[in-house]
Parts: C-alpha cells; sequence; structure tokens
C-alpha cells in the first residue's frame, strides 16, 4: 500500500469515527450504573474537586518539607572600575576588576513555637477534608443521576400508556365505522370517536415531547450531545404494596452521620481550624533557627605573582650594614635585627581554581528572634483564626441540622409516597371495572359516546397518577436508602 492510500485511510478513519463513537453508544441501553458511571467521569465539578484534591495534597506535603533543612547555592560575577575594594584581599585599589564570588547556605528552624507542625496537621486535615467534599461532589451527581434517570422511565411509561389509549380509540373507531355502515348507529357517534382520537393523539405527541425533553435533560447532565442516539434500560422495579418501615427517622439519621461525607468534611475543618489556632499562637514565641554556609571568591586583581611559603626552615642573614657615620669618622651602621628570609617559592600569577580553594570560608550560627512588637499582627491573627474556627463548628452544626432535617423530610416523603400509590392502586383497580362496564353498555348501546369518552379519560388520568405516585415512591425511597448508605441502584 502506498503513502497515497495510507493517507486516504487515515483521513477516512478520522472523518467516519464520531459516528462509530455514536454507534458504539447506542447499540445497548445505558443502565443506570453506566450513567452514574459516565457522569462521574466527565461531570466538570467532579473533575474541578479532582484538581482542588490535588492542591491540598500540594499544600500539605510542601509544608511537611518545609520542616527539613533548606539548601541554597549562589554564585556572581561582575566588573568593577576606579577606586574598589579588593575582594580578596579586603583593600582599596584603582584598577578594574574582574571578581567571581560563589557560595552555599543552610538553615534550618530549630522551633517556632510548634508552628510548622501545627501547620502540617492543619494542611493534612484540610487534604482529608477536600477528599471528603469531592464525595459529597459525587453524591450531589449521582442523586441528580438518579432523579432524571427516574424521570426518564416515568415519561417513558406515561407515553406508552398514551399510545395505548390511542390505540384503544382507534379500534373503538374501526368498530363504530363499521356499525354506523350498517346503519347500527348515528353518525354522530363516529364523530365523536373520532374527535376523542385527535385529543388522544395530542396526548401521544404531549407526552412524547415529555419523554424526550427527560432524555435531553438526562444527556445534558451526562455533559453528551443532545445528537447522541441514547435510550436508556427500564429496569423492571417491583414496588411492594405493603409499606413497613422497619427502621425510625432518628436510627437513619444516626446511620447518616457516619455515612455522610459532608459530616466528615465538616469535622475535619473544625479540627483543621484547631490546628491553624495553635499554628497562629506560634508567632507569639520566639524563632531559633541554625544557619551554616560556605564561601569562596576570586579577583584578577589578585592574579600576581606571589611567594608561597612551603614550611620550611627560613634563611637567616646577618645583619648587614646600611650605611657610615656622617661625623667624619666614618663608624658603620648596621639593620637592627638579621635579615630572615622564609623558606618557599615565587609563583607565577594565582589563577582561578587556586584562589577558589584558598579563600573558601565556612561559617555556622544560631539566630534567635525574639517578637516584641509587630503592630499586633500576631495577636490578631490568632483571634481571627479563633474566629475562623468557631465559624466552622456553626457551619459543621448547620450541616447537621440541614442532614436532620433531610431524612425526616424523606422519611415522611416516603410514608407519604407509599399511600398515595396505595391510594392510585385501589383508584386504577375501580377505573378499569368502571372502564369495562362502561365498555359493555357502549356496545349495547346503553350510553352514549361522551359517557366512554369520559370513562376512557378518567381511566387513563388514574393510571397516570398512578405511575405518578409509584416513580415518586421509587425515588423517595432510593433517597432514604442513600442515607442509609446503601447503593443507589435499581
Amino acid at each position: 500500500m502506498n503513502n497515497n492510500n495510507r493517507i486516504l485511510l487515515l483521513i477516512i478513519g478520522i472523518a467516519i469515527s464520531p459516528f462509530l463513537f455514536a454507534q458504539e453508544n447506542s447499540t445497548a441501553d445505558w443502565s443506570l450504573k453506566k450513567c452514574i458511571d459516565f457522569a462521574l467521569q466527565n461531570n466538570l465539578n467532579v473533575q474541578r474537586s479532582i484538581y482542588n484534591v490535588e492542591s491540598s495534597n500540594i499544600s500539605y506535603n510542601q509544608t511537611r518539607l518545609n520542616q527539613l533543612p533548606n539548601l541554597n547555592a549562589s554564585t556572581s560575577t561582575g566588573f568593577n572600575w576606579g577606586r574598589s575594594i579588593d575582594p580578596t584581599s579586603n583593600q582599596f585599589i584603582t584598577q578594574r576588576i574582574h571578581s567571581v564570588s560563589a557560595g552555599l547556605s543552610s538553615s534550618v528552624t530549630l522551633f517556632n513555637g510548634m508552628r510548622l507542625k501545627n501547620t502540617v496537621q492543619q494542611n493534612k486535615l484540610s487534604f482529608e477534608a477536600s477528599k471528603s467534599n469531592l464525595e459529597k461532589v459525587k453524591n450531589d451527581i449521582i442523586q441528580n443521576v438518579v432523579l432524571f434517570y427516574v424521570n426518564v422511565i416515568f415519561n417513558k411509561e406515561i407515553f406508552e400508556n398514551a399510545k395505548l389509549q390511542l390505540a384503544s380509540t382507534e379500534e373503538s373507531v374501526t368498530v363504530t365505522q363499521k356499525r354506523v355502515d350498517a346503519g347500527a348507529l348515528p353518525k354522530s357517534n363516529l364523530l365523536d370517536l373520532l374527535a376523542q382520537k385527535s385529543t388522544n393523539e395530542v396526548n401521544v405527541v404531549n407526552t412524547e415531547n415529555s419523554y424526550n425533553l427527560s432524555l435531553l435533560q438526562l444527556k445534558q447532565l451526562l455533559q453528551l450531545p443532545a445528537s447522541t442516539s441514547f435510550s436508556i434500560e427500564t429496569p423492571q422495579v417491583d414496588v411492594d404494596n405493603n409499606i413497613v418501615l422497619d427502621i425510625s427517622s432518628e436510627e437513619i439519621y444516626n446511620v447518616s452521620l457516619s455515612s455522610m461525607p459532608e459530616i466528615k468534611n465538616a469535622d475535619l475543618n473544625v479540627e483543621s481550624a484547631e490546628y491553624g489556632t495553635r499554628a497562629a499562637k506560634g508567632n507569639l514565641y520566639p524563632t531559633l533557627s541554625l544557619n551554616a554556609g560556605i564561601r569562596t571568591n576570586y579577583s584578577d586583581a589578585a592574579d600576581i605573582d606571589r611567594f608561597v611559603p612551603d614550611g620550611g626552615t627560613p634563611t637567616i642573614f646577618p645583619t648587614p650594614q646600611i650605611g657610615i657615620v656622617g661625623d667624619g669618622s666614618n663608624t658603620p651602621v648596621y639593620s637592627i635585627e638579621d635579615i630572615t628570609v622564609p623558606s618557599g617559592e615565587l609563583i607565577n600569577g594565582y589563577n582561578f581554581s587556586d584562589q577558589f580553594s584558598d579563600n573558601i570560608s565556612e561559617f555556622v550560627s544560631i539566630n534567635l528572634s525574639i517578637p516584641i512588637f509587630n503592630g499586633y499582627q500576631a495577636r490578631y491573627g490568632v483571634q481571627r483564626a479563633l474566629i475562623n474556627k468557631r465559624q466552622a463548628e456553626i457551619t459543621s452544626q448547620e450541616i447537621r441540622n440541614t442532614l436532620r432535617q433531610s431524612v425526616e423530610r424523606a422519611y415522611n416523603d416516603v410514608l407519604a409516597a407509599a399511600k398515595s400509590y396505595q391510594a392510585s392502586l385501589k383508584q386504577v383497580e375501580a377505573r378499569e371495572e368502571a372502564f369495562r362496564v362502561t365498555q359493555k353498555r357502549l356496545e349495547n348501546n346503553a350510553i352514549n359516546n361522551t359517557e366512554y369518552q369520559i370513562a376512557e379519560n378518567t381511566l387513563f388520568q388514574a393510571k397516570s397518577d398512578l405511575l405518578r405516585a409509584k416513580y415518586d415512591y421509587i425515588f423517595k425511597l432510593k433517597i432514604l436508602d442513600f442515607y442509609q448508605g446503601k447503593p443507589l441502584d435499581f
């Protein structure tokens, strides 16, 4: 295969890949679990929270490493003109100087009022709190997916119910048409049924629109384009008609305290604020640090001939005559001391490596910094930290109150939804029996079409109410399971 054919195949593959992706997604219906997994992978709020966790982890690791000694290297080079100080001899000279210096330094904090240690603990707890917040975001996404998923199932069944009603009316129209043609019924009966058929067709269109809208909302929640071919798996949900909750709302609340991530997040924030307060108090104490370093330098002003002693025995010359007395006596004058010449050699120049080796200096120091007055920054910092802690405690209590209220409301909603579902079941049973009797009476010409239409519409509404009550009850049961830490699945 030549290169042109390969390029052509590559272009075709890129062009049809979106269609292959859409086909792959449409080959199977999406289950609730698949929707939840997909949403958790692609939701932007979840991704943002993941980055928040990573950022908190970086802050935590940074503060841990702040406890270790630091190590810094430095170097500089430059030129000086005119009267300058030779960095190798600290003497004033008047010439151009090229100098190079290098150094290595390190310092470590020995004590700072436990500020570093408490900051490490604070950031560690903040890191754990960010992970709990991520779980809270995921839980919110899961609840929304379940809500929209159940809404799709509900609208789909309403749509199917509307189509069944239309099919029933069309069958009645066919039967009535034959009887009108045979002269057994007046044409007005057929016209009434045709009007009812039109009404049912409108119901089919409206329920189909509601179904498509619920599908669109679920797609948008999953970050899928509206053009994506998408259908959901309709689970077989068995609803127990005899609803008995064997656990109280108080018991569910106590279970939720250990399973809901927002509670853990709030408690961690309170504990983190406590360590933040301790860290702020550390600014009131002295800071003790240990410092050490090494330095060296080079200067071309020192790069001249030099005498380097070798440590040997110096040579001593006798005191020489340095002159005579000028009084006419010609008395010789000698120096006061003998001349001593040290042992060594004269070396030409003082190169870079020799200067760097000879000019090395080292230092070690201990610094103590005692805060005396700094505009009350440290004390105000402690007060702000205390306020942050109290605010975190209030937030924690608010979250607990909100959770308790949500559990109590969900518990009551389940009880109310169960009663509505049971009442709707009885209503549908009664409406079906009434519609069956109405059909028999219509066949026997005992009633007119208007009464039949009223009975049919009443039955359709009762079935719609039953579906609504059924899925409302299912969703609220799932929410109650959610507060107990049970998986949200059918």
